[in-house]
């Protein structure tokens, strides 16, 4: 009798679970045949399979997953394409004019976000402004970050911090050669480059720098290496993003790798925090000297905080995530492209020679008239951007986008280098050409390019507030090393090997590179 009620309960099971997919096929169907004609029309793609959409496609094509979605827009001949994944309509994106009207016509439906677990961990439950859903808690963090930390009046304390960086970085090359400019150094450009992206923002947030002399450099290297293992991770094709009923087996690991790496992070971040606040709260400081001073501070209109301290660690991630690692890829590729090229290099040393000089470094007002330097530094980002994609967007309602149907809840994704890269915009797409963007002798290079020929810094709601921030790092960081060093390769090789690493945009190994310091002694920065 008991053996027999097992089995009854088996096969129960069993036609419970032929009952549910017979229901979720049929509900499938009846949804299918009672689409209208305009969702028929969605951008070309991959056939999906019912329910699971292209899944079984992207698990079983090799990793990183953008190489296999641009491989099909490739063999599709099309700049824009729908990968289903699950219920999700992924959209991607290799055309600037369609990047401005996803992105600038139509901002006020794809200013959103989805949610994603790398998102919910990173940004501690949605507090923070680059990963956040449009909504109340977006507008406020966005606010404060523009009106209080990035405005104009604070435009001075923020150039101040990065040209003293700048002098910390020439210091760093300068040491590795020698401290003499007789002799010469293998930089490792990659570290230097990080470093200085990481510092800058540091300095803003808390007034201190990662590391000086070297002392901790070794313990924290894995800092920065954490940061960018989360960047790495910001849009990786989980499984749970799709699928968000299984994301507690953390099926591909990406739960498991971001938390540790959160950890690291954490661990420089989070007693900084706590104990700035206590030192508030004890009356133990009166004047606000970084940004966590100034979001310590802030008040609402009942003289309350304005902010939790959950809030100030989400945004204080933010703020290092968005700065680490555009000025220091931009810079790595740009000057190991120009090693490469020398005429390149001696063409940046003679436009710095000539509007700087050799008795001093370049500065900030210096850098409105180094077109030649931006447009190294442009042309890194079109040619090498950091990212596949730029941080997806989300649709908040139907709609009708270069004549295909776009759902209401699709993944919308910019491709960085299919747009830096598309031949149709770009003659020799794969060739360093800072002339490119000389169009004439007046003209005046910038970084951002709201058109999106250029997918540097993002434009519309979702643009990257910190622009200017970004763009002085990038122009001082490469001026400074141009201006400061004669750069080759080392003895024992005959160029640079520029290829890109096998999972991510940066170069397969960090660059290192020969520096010789090229200007008097006395310009030098101090130790």
């Amino acid at each position: 009798m008991a053996i027999l009620s097992i089995q009854f309960m088996f096969f129960l099971s069993l036609f419970c679970l032929f009952l549910l997919m017979i229901s979720l096929l049929l509900a499938f169907k009846k949804k299918e045949t009672t689409k209208s004609f305009s969702t028929t029309n969605l951008p070309p793609g991959p056939k999906p399979w019912p329910i699971f959409g292209c899944l079984f496609e992207m698990m079983r094509n090799p990793r990183p997953t953008y190489k296999w979605i641009h491989k099909i827009m490739l063999q599709m001949s099309t700049e824009i394409a729908c990968i289903q994944l699950g219920r999700v309509h992924v959209i991607t994106v290799t055309s600037p004019e369609l990047a401005r009207e996803f992105l600038k016509t139509q901002d006020s439906i794809f200013s959103s976000r989805p949610l994603s677990m790398v998102a919910e961990i990173c940004s501690n439950g949605y507090l923070s402004v680059i990963l956040s859903p449009y909504g109340n808690q977006w507008k406020k963090m966005k606010k404060i970050l523009v009106s209080n930390l990035i405005s104009p009046t604070r435009h001075a304390w923020l150039t101040s911090k990065i040209a003293e960086e700048a002098d910390e970085l020439v210091n760093y090359v300068f040491n590795q050669c020698g401290n003499n400019n007789s002799s010469c150094g293998i930089i490792n450009v990659r570290k230097a480059t990080r470093f200085y992206g990481a510092n800058v923002m540091k300095k803003m947030i808390f007034s201190k720098r990662l590391f000086r002399n070297g002392t901790e450099e070794d313990e924290e290297g894995e800092y920065i290496d954490a940061l960018f293992t989360i960047l790495a991770y910001i849009h990786s094709f989980s499984i749970s993003d799709f699928f968000q009923w299984i994301r507690i087996f953390d099926f591909d690991g990406h739960g498991r790798i971001i938390k540790e790496a959160l950890t690291i992070v954490r661990k420089y971040h989070d007693p900084e925090i706590k104990e700035r606040m206590l030192s508030w709260e004890n009356d133990l400081k009166s004047e606000e000297v970084d940004f966590l001073d100034v979001l310590i501070m802030l008040k609402d209109q009942n003289g309350r905080p304005m902010l939790t301290i959950e809030e100030i660690e989400a945004l204080v991630m933010d703020l290092m995530l968005a700065t680490v690692d555009n000025p220091s890829s931009a810079v790595e590729w740009a000057l190991a492209e120009m090693i490469n090229e020398p005429e390149l290099l001696a063409r940046a040393r003679e436009e710095l020679d000539s509007i700087v000089g050799k008795e001093r470094f370049a500065q900030e007002p210096d850098l409105p008239r180094l077109n030649y330097i931006k447009a190294c530094a442009r042309e890194a980002f079109r040619l090498h951007p950091i990212a596949p994609f730029n941080v997806p967007h989300l649709s908040t309602e139907h709609t009708i986008l270069g004549g295909y149907f776009i759902p209401k809840g699709s993944h919308v994704l910019i491709s960085r280098f299919g747009i830096g890269r598309n031949p149709r915009v770009w003659e020799e797409p794969l060739k360093f050409k800072p002339e490119r963007h000389l169009k004439d002798g007046n003209c005046k290079v910038v970084l951002n390019d709201p058109e999106l020929n250029v997918f540097s810094f993002g434009t519309g709601r979702r643009g990257c507030p910190g622009v200017t921030i970004g763009s002085m790092m990038t122009t001082l960081m490469i001026s400074r090393l141009v201006q400061g060093f004669t750069w080759t390769v080392p003895s024992n090789v005959s160029k640079i090997e520029l290829i890109e690493g096998k999972n991510d945009l940066f170069l397969e190994n960090p660059l290192l590179a020969q520096a010789k310091p090229r200007l008097p002694m006395n310009v030098y920065p101090e130790c």
